[in-house]
């Protein structure tokens, strides 16, 4: 029997190094791709194969997926930009839709036994309230908002046009928002859990998120790896939740006794546009903008029902997520003790 070899990008990404993680554990043997001067090199596991290299760089692709011996290749394509800016971005654009398409031509090209794509539900459209979102086999950008759920939709796309004209084995994961320990980047929700915990937070906002354990997440994806069906596509996501049960979560577990005042989201809409200024004058991303106020009033209800049946995805509750992101930031020193 073969032995199986995963190639993996986007390692030193939240998500990426958590499923290097998970499969270095197992005792799996895994290839990474990371540029030559990534901080996060210091946190590979031991084990880990490196190679230096960057997506839009077909000849350290080719290194990246040459293998010397007989071994079933799996590679997880986890790289990629995310951007809450609205306005087309040709960096995004280029690791998310150019990159994508370099590591469909080279798993064709090196006939790997599987590719997973990591997608995300932003390129699936919008339904109504009520409605469970569903996977979809076709994604038009033009029906999804933000600019990064458009180069999703597209780098998806592509994915799964491979799938029906060549032979390759591919599956598809949307994950929802991804949060838990050891998000050394700091997403929105770290930053959100970090400032409650501080009792920094003037008050809260009213809308829903939907947000995946990072290591339910990498478990699901895996999973994927072993037992996805060729061109199928699966959601990984969690329950919906508001701010302010996520705030009462925090509290409860820093101990903090305080009740805040909920600004209504139809008060904050008219403010959105105003994070657009903001990063042009600082040059910083702005969290409060068109998009992110978008995120957090729509329908965030995802069906991960298929995910659940073929694969045994199982998301754990919230409230754990939260207690042990507390944890994590605590251990770091990043939250006091």
């Amino acid at each position: 029997m073969a032995e199986k070899l995963y190639l993996l990008t986007g390692a030193s990404g939240f998500l990426g190094g958590n499923i290097l993680s998970q499969l270095i554990e197992r005792g799996e043997k895994v290839r990474v791709l990371l540029s030559p001067n990534n901080p996060a090199i210091s946190r590979m596991p031991l084990g880990t194969e490196i190679v230096f290299g960057n997506l839009l760089d077909k000849n350290s692709l080719e290194s990246f997926f040459t293998v010397t011996n007989d071994k079933k290749v799996v590679v997880i394509h986890s790289a990629g930009i995310v951007t809450i800016n609205i306005r087309a971005n040709k960096n995004v654009y280029q690791v998310n839709v150019e990159g994508t398409k370099n590591i469909i031509e080279k798993c064709i090209e090196h006939k790997v036994e599987k590719l997973i794509y990591i997608s995300s539900t932003s390129a699936i459209p919008e339904l109504p309230h009520g409605e469970a979102i569903k996977e979809v086999q076709d994604h038009d950008p033009d029906l999804v908002i933000g600019y990064y759920s458009k180069t999703k939709a597209i780098a998806t796309n592509l994915v799964l046009e491979a799938v029906s004209k060549s032979n390759l084995d591919a599956s598809v994961v949307y994950p929802s928002g991804i949060f838990g320990p050891n998000d050394y980047r700091f997403g929105l929700i770290t930053k959100s859990v970090k400032m409650v915990a501080e009792n920094k937070l003037p008050l809260s906002i009213g809308g829903c998120f939907n947000s995946v354990d990072v290591r339910d997440l990498a478990n699901g994806i895996i999973a994927c790896s072993e037992k996805g069906r060729k061109g199928e596509t699966y959601i990984m996501a969690s329950e919906t939740y508001t701010f302010n049960q996520l705030i009462a979560i925090v509290y409860k577990e820093m101990g903090i006794e305080k009740r805040l005042l909920t600004v209504p989201l139809w008060l904050v809409r008219p403010f959105a546009n105003l994070g657009l200024v903001y990063s042009k004058i600082t040059r910083k991303p702005a969290w409060l903008n068109s998009i992110t106020v978008y995120n957090i009033g729509r329908n965030n209800e995802f069906s991960s029902e298929k995910a659940i049946k073929e694969l045994d995805f199982k998301s754990r509750p919230f409230n754990e997520t939260i207690v042990d992101t507390i944890a994590w930031l605590k251990e770091i020193g990043e939250l006091k003790k």
